[in-house]
């Protein structure tokens, strides 16, 4: 059961403060707080799905879509579409998500190496 006392939400209803890059209907983007390299910024779906696996059981086909075309766009607007960037999705406790919200980010603007720190 989504948990509507997470952090998204609350920046989802402006309860908390973010530097938004990004928002649409679907999906709003902003910088992490907690940036691991130059480039670092989350992707939220305005739905209101726990993970990855509740998202795609849940979301209508048109939605995925349109969201994962909002991550493409925000990538493309932070200036990594030809120098490379990473996408990267915890699902759930073992993966290390921390905010049950779905939710990609995108990491880049430097080299990023071979291996997930």
């Amino acid at each position: 059961m989504y948990n509507r006392d997470n952090v998204f939400y609350k920046i989802l209803n402006g309860q908390i403060p973010c530097e938004k890059v990004y928002e649409d209907a679907i999906a709003v983007a902003f910088h992490d707080i907690h940036r691991c390299c130059r480039i670092h910024v989350l992707v939220i779906t305005r739905g209101l799905y726990i993970n990855f696996a509740d998202f795609v059981k849940q979301a209508s086909a048109d939605e995925v879509k349109s969201f994962f075309h909002a991550v493409s766009h925000v990538a493309n607007m932070l200036g990594v579409k030809d120098s490379g960037y990473r996408l990267l999705m915890n699902s759930g406790l073992d993966a290390g998500q921390e905010v049950e919200h779905f939710h990609v980010h995108i990491l880049g603007g430097e080299p990023l190496g071979k291996k997930l720190k």
